[in-house]
């Protein structure tokens, strides 16, 4: 994958070197205008681009790849330290609150 990503520029440059008439007068958008001498320039930086987006966009793919691979790896391997797990008492409050008080909180009765 580094290789065609490595290479995909070149093989663009080529691809332009080879066919450099073609492109600067049917796929260039400036060909209407020969006083910019674009000669096809603005189609090659459009691909060069483009290859550059679909390489971050591989990269991207391959880490995410990566990371739930290293995720699903690791998964049986979490230890947790006693202390954390450990449960602190409550803090004990001088008064009492009711545990249930269905019976206060109903319609009155008429």
């Amino acid at each position: 994958m580094m290789l065609t990503a490595n290479f995909s520029r070149f093989f663009i440059y080529a691809g332009f070197e080879l066919n450099k008439n073609y492109i600067a007068s049917e796929l260039c958008e400036n060909r209407d205008k020969p006083a910019m001498h674009c000669n096809g320039k603005c189609y090659l930086m459009k691909k060069l681009k483009q290859a550059e987006e679909k390489e971050k966009n591989q990269s991207r793919a391959a880490q995410k790849v990566h990371f739930q691979e290293a995720l699903i790896a690791n998964k049986s391997n979490f230890n947790f330290l006693p202390q954390l797990i450990k449960v602190l008492k409550p803090i004990e409050l001088p008064f009492a609150l009711p545990r249930y008080s269905g019976t206060i909180f109903h319609p009155p009765q008429a």
